[in-house]
């Protein structure tokens, strides 16, 4: 029964951990697609250069 019991842990633990990756990759991937478009779309800032988009 342990043996068991055990098993059935290891196989929840495994797929969380793979949903908990998954959502990370879709996550970095809208951040990417995020700052591409601030990249491109940034503002013209004085003097005609461009200024950056970010704060930091």
């Amino acid at each position: 029964m342990v043996p068991l019991l055990l098993v059935l842990l290891l196989a929840l633990i495994l797929f969380g951990a793979g949903f908990a990756l998954e959502a990370l990759w879709w996550i970095a991937v809208i951040v990417l697609v995020v700052w591409l478009l601030g990249f491109v779309m940034r503002s013209a800032g004085t003097g005609g250069r461009k200024g950056r988009w970010y704060r930091w």
